[in-house]
């Protein structure tokens, strides 16, 4: 007579990995959806630790930067800010683009990481429309053209159609800057907090699941100037 194999009752296994890829993978086809009809507004909003961004190139138009006070949420509990230059724009193009986060869930350390656009630097095929960027740090190359304040208060840098609409919220005691275009190259940043409130179209898009810490690679030199 065979013999059954023995059924453990009341016990139910999950592994951890799969377990982690369901939301990432709901979460890219709502994203994909929300992309093809136009819809997706963005917040990325880092709390305990910054999010990481590597870009081959971003361009920008109606530049303005200044350094705020970011609120956060530490990881102990109670509130804080963290100082960081919030720079702006009215309408942006970037050459590929990935952020990159790193976060525990029951114990085991993990990263999730969302790659936007494709694999070549000549393109610039991500289209943002106003955008916010909080940045802690940032390695790369700025090139500031058209008509350039530098050193302006900071209440006064995100004004006079620079910047995005609402302001940069930075105050008259504050450092800032503006200028008619502004292009970023071969950038490796930590940010706090990335704000698409507008617009954002990108002919691809790929988010992943890791365990450990999983860092953004390293971007390639950008090739041309943004055309359309």
């Amino acid at each position: 007579m065979s013999r059954r194999p023995e059924r453990r009752e009341g016990r139910t296994h999950w592994r951890r990995t799969p377990l982690l890829a369901v939301p990432a993978a709901a979460a890219a086809g709502a994203l994909l959806w929300q992309l093809g009809t136009g819809a997706l507004a963005v917040d990325f909003r880092a709390q305990e630790k910054p999010l990481q961004l590597t870009t081959s190139s971003l361009y920008g138009t109606a530049y303005a930067a200044a350094t705020v006070d970011q609120p956060v949420t530490r990881a102990d509990g109670p509130a804080g800010s963290v100082p960081v230059l919030r720079m702006g724009f009215r309408e942006g193009r970037v050459n590929g683009l990935c952020l990159s986060r790193q976060q525990e869930v029951l114990g085991v350390p993990y990263s999730i990481v969302l790659e936007l656009g494709d694999d070549d630097p000549a393109t610039w095929e991500v289209r943002t429309g106003e955008t916010v960027i909080d940045l802690v740090s940032a390695d790369g190359v700025l090139d500031l053209d058209g008509v350039v304040d530098i050193n302006v208060n900071g209440s006064a840098a995100g004004a006079d159609g620079k910047g995005p609409s609402g302001g940069l919220g930075s105050g008259p005691d504050r450092f800032g800057l503006r200028a008619d275009y502004a292009k970023f190259q071969s950038i490796d940043a930590l940010t706090q907090d990335i704000q698409i409130p507008g617009f954002l179209t990108t002919p691809g898009l790929a988010i992943r699941v890791e365990p450990g810490t999983v860092r953004c690679p390293e971007p390639s030199p950008p090739r041309g100037t943004p055309v359309g």
